[in-house]
């Protein structure tokens, strides 16, 4: 018997930057959902070590990167709020609709479930190699990174000459 989908998703990332294991994720929850919400979780950080992108540039990076995936995605910038108890709320006011939320972190989860909505795990791929922290390390190293991310997203990387910034950002993060 077939599986019933769900008719929307919302799946929450910072994509610092959007690499092949969000690819995955995404490919996968595309399987269950209709259609996909894809929020670009704080958006209104960028040129920080940990955050080095615009949200402006994170959209650019998923939209560019999802236009094989065969399901309608809407992708939308979420800033933060500082303050659990609205989040939920927030992130509804500026979505359109959806039934099932995708998240592995915990604080989402939790809020997200408080709030009445289903919430579903993702599975990690490879977590040690695909992740945005790597990445960026590999690109302060001088070391190949851009078997880790989609083309697209390659092509959006340099043209904001991103290499650049991560590696100007190392040289002179405080830490704060």
């Amino acid at each position: 018997m077939e599986k019933t989908k769900e008719h929307r998703g919302l799946y929450i990332g910072r994509f610092q930057p959007y690499h092949l294991g969000h690819h995955m994720i995404l490919t996968q929850i595309a399987r269950e959902v209709e259609e996909l919400v894809i929020c670009i979780g704080s958006a209104q950080v960028s040129h920080e070590l940990k955050n080095p992108f615009t949200g402006g540039e994170r959209v650019l990076m998923v939209k560019s990167a999802i236009e094989e995936l065969p399901i309608k995605c809407y992708v939308i910038p979420i800033m933060d709020v500082m303050r659990n108890a609205i989040w939920v709320a927030h992130v509804v006011s500026l979505t359109p609709g959806f039934e099932i939320v995708y998240s592995n972190n915990p604080l989402n989860k939790r809020l997200f479930d408080e709030a009445g909505f289903k919430v579903r795990s993702t599975a990690f791929y490879e977590r040690d190699v695909y992740s945005g922290t790597e990445i960026r390390r590999r690109m302060i190293a001088g070391e190949e990174w851009e078997n880790l991310v989609p083309d697209a997203v390659c092509k959006v990387i340099h043209e904001c000459d991103g290499v650049s910034r991560v590696q100007d950002l190392a040289r002179y993060d405080t830490g704060k």
